[in-house]
């Protein structure tokens, strides 16, 4: 692993952390590069960057942790909790629709300032009718997610999922990850890089794992997606708010370790945040074909994506969280350094050297 992350860096990538748990404790733990375009800050033990959608899955987890409780019901219309959420056609729309991106509610069409301000993006999702019956079809969800599966986690427990997220699931865990980073924080902040010969104005397009997506094309679509750019996603305005499916701050530590929960049956260093049918939950599939705004075949858990054996997501630029109950084993990159999605493997390059370096850990 630390030589997957050599050659990432000597072949140009700015800076990154990976990290790999094996029953809740780590056996991989390396950081490398810069945390700045300019290469003057070398990345550190705790430098922290914008993970993209793999917030998703810290989203997720905070829905589950609910639902193992008995507060939060899988089955249940995302109006029960939410009653203005009803309008539009959208009673019908149950909280496992929310999670796997089967809701019919993809597009972020409303300007970015917007996604700043948790009362109006509420508001606005609230208000707007499904793209399809909810249930029958998969899009990705890419920005709208988190304030669909956020705002019930608000109206259940009051608290917002940042809050939620710190107060019951990185605290007890001690993980440094943030859904709305706190300005004491800023300062070990590595901005997002675009790809060679792109600028701040790049953003996302199709692609799985995308922070946002390109769907103007789509016939289903109500107008054209707003697209996110890099520079939006470098400034405060983004730190500061919570969007939760999009902009979590973390290391490939953080990240590791909070995803070793579901790896571990529920329970790490002696935290038990989920019961092993809390976690089996988690996997269930929720549908399978194409995915109308990936445009790829995927397979949804409630919440996350269901790679054969494993269960994680990606996010844009090339963050990648993947678990392994059966090996009980988590792996998280997380890097600066973006590329264009279609010719980013390097997620799946690390996954692929940490099962070499688990089968040599087992020789």
């Amino acid at each position: 692993m630390p030589a997957a992350l050599a050659v990432l860096l000597d072949e140009g990538d700015v800076g990154g952390s990976v990290a790999v748990f094996v029953d809740g404790e780590p056996v991989v733990d390396v950081w490398g590069g810069f945390a700045d375009a300019e290469r003057t800050t070398p990345w550190q033990r705790d430098t922290l960057v914008n993970v993209w959608s793999v917030t998703k899955t810290m989203t997720a987890l905070c829905a589950l942790v609910l639902a193992d409780r008995g507060e939060l019901d899988m089955d249940a219309p995302v109006a029960r909790y939410w009653p203005e959420f009803a309008a539009a056609g959208k009673e019908g729309v149950l909280v496992r629709h929310a999670l796997s991106h089967t809701a019919g509610l993809p597009d972020w069409v409303w300007p970015v300032s917007e996604l700043y301000d948790w009362p109006t993006a509420t508001a606005r999702l609230a208000a707007q009718a499904p793209q399809w019956e909810p249930g029958s079809a998969a899009g990705y969800h890419s920005l709208t997610q988190g304030f669909l599966v956020g705002e019930v986690v608000r109206r259940i427990t009051g608290r917002t999922p940042g809050e939620f997220f710190a107060g019951e699931i990185a605290g007890p865990l001690g993980a440094d990850f943030h859904i709305g980073l706190p300005a004491e924080h800023d300062h070990r902040v590595a901005p997002a890089v675009p790809p060679p010969s792109r600028d701040e104005d790049y953003t996302a397009s199709a692609a799985a794992g995308d922070a946002a997506s390109d769907a103007s094309t789509a016939p289903d679509s109500p107008g054209r997606p707003t697209a996110l750019r890099v520079r939006d996603g470098n400034s405060t305005a983004w730190r500061r708010a919570q969007i939760p499916a999009a902009s979590g701050f973390g290391n490939a530590r953080s990240v590791a370790l909070v995803q070793s929960v579901p790896a571990c049956g529920g329970a790490v260093g002696g935290v038990r945040l989920l019961s092993r049918a809390g976690c089996e939950r988690a996997w269930e599939e929720q549908f399978s074909g194409q995915d109308r705004r990936l445009g790829m075949p995927i397979s949804w858990g409630l919440g996350y994506g269901r790679f054969g054996g494993t269960y994680g997501w990606g996010g844009w630029g090339g963050s990648t969280v993947m678990i392994e109950p059966e090996s009980r084993m988590t792996v998280a990159y997380v890097t600066n350094q973006m590329r264009e999605p279609a010719a980013d493997t390097r997620g799946m390059e690390m996954v692929m050297a940490a099962h070499d370096g688990l089968q040599g850990l087992r020789a």
